[in-house]
């Protein structure tokens, strides 16, 4: 009897590191299970090195038939009873194979507020064979329910993170010693994929204004995407090039926040933001746009600041703002360190799915039973 956990991300984001944090959980509880991931990704590097129990899977496609051929062998081998999707490439291979192999318990996690195509073969992968979708936010909750999905098959558990690393960091300064910043340079930070939804665009276009009016800002840009030439060639088109520094992808992000004077998210679709979690653990003020699942962590005036999405220049105002009151800078960044520790610690957020596992097993007679 085993539960399977299935992630077919290529890439390190938020919904991989959720995956890992669960499958921490199940371990330390003494379950069962297998965790699918793609080979040779972050998450199964950073499974293997925790001694999880992996299975890698080449998943290249949402229709790639042979994967879930694989899958469903191996779901009838290991006597899968409970099957976890963690993202929609994983909904759509792992569900043709938990149905050929008639796993009786099938859960679907939604991490993103994007709409659910209006297409009857994409609702169907959250409807037909599927016992509960978890939503990582009130915001995407919203969005299931707009695209079809029925209130009472949703669970809204919000993302938690694990608070060690940023407690762990001591040095402050090595981004300023690394790029050779001023001591009074105003170090802005943000972390997320260069992706369009993620509004780059609009906190390059808040760059030059912040430029005219506090040129001692300057913008940090961590991550890599489909976007990675054309933000570089904007900045270089507004002359920004000398306040905005793109650092690429970074395994070192604790210690890259704990160099930030404020972190800022300019999506303008978001399911929660977990970065912004991350922020509030290194005791950073936030500035972050009022989309999705956002608001959920980022208190008005009380955690951070919020602003509308797609307008550079509210962004540049709160930025701006909090650069020449730094007292209130200190004040959000201490009640956003209370807060994200009282309510998104991984522990938590695994606690809560594992009860909605043992839930559902009980009404439908299954015990999920760990090792003894």
């Amino acid at each position: 009897m085993s539960l399977f956990q299935i992630d077919a991300g290529m890439e390190w984001r938020g919904g991989q590191r959720q995956a890992l944090f669960l499958a921490r959980e199940l371990k330390r509880n003494g379950f069962r299970f297998t965790f699918v991931v793609q080979p040779d990704s972050p998450l199964h590097q950073k499974a293997a090195e925790e001694g999880l129990p992996i299975l890698p899977l080449r998943m290249k496609s949402e229709m790639d038939v042979l994967a879930s051929h694989r899958l469903a062998g191996a779901m009838k081998r290991e006597g899968c009873v409970l099957a976890h999707f963690h993202d929609a490439h994983a909904v759509s291979v792992g569900g043709r194979a938990a149905r050929r192999a008639r796993v009786p318990i099938r859960i679907i996690s939604r991490r993103v507020d994007f709409p659910l195509r209006k297409n009857p073969f994409s609702r169907s992968k959250y409807t037909k064979n599927v016992d509960l979708v978890i939503a990582i936010s009130e915001g995407v909750r919203d969005v299931l329910i707009k695209g079809g999905i029925a209130p009472a098959a949703i669970e809204v558990i919000p993302s938690g993170i694990d608070f060690s690393p940023f407690e762990a960091v001591k040095e402050r300064d090595f981004l300023r010693e690394e790029f050779r910043f001023a001591p009074d340079d105003y170090l802005v930070g943000i972390v997320a994929a260069l992706e369009d939804h993620k509004g780059h665009k609009d906190l390059i276009e808040a760059a030059r204004l912040i430029k005219l009016r506090a040129p001692k800002i300057k913008i940090v840009v961590v991550g890599r995407g489909s976007l990675d030439v054309e933000l570089d060639q904007q900045a270089r088109d507004l002359h920004v090039d000398d306040l905005v520094f793109f650092l690429g992808f970074r395994e070192d992000v604790p210690r890259i926040l704990a160099s930030l004077d404020l972190f800022v998210l300019s999506s303008h679709l978001e399911g929660l933001g977990s970065s912004i979690m991350d922020a509030m653990a290194s005791r950073l003020p936030v500035v972050a746009t009022e989309v999705g699942g956002i608001p959920e962590v980022v208190v008005k005036d009380e955690t951070g600041l919020l602003v509308p999405p797609h307008d550079p220049e509210r962004l540049a105002e709160a930025i701006i703002r909090l650069y020449h009151d730094r007292g209130l800078a200190v004040r959000l960044g201490k009640r956003g360190y209370e807060v994200v520790h009282e309510k998104f610690s991984a522990e938590a957020m695994a606690r809560r799915i594992i009860a909605v596992y043992e839930n559902i097993a009980l009404k439908k007679g299954i015990t999920l039973r760990p090792q003894k």
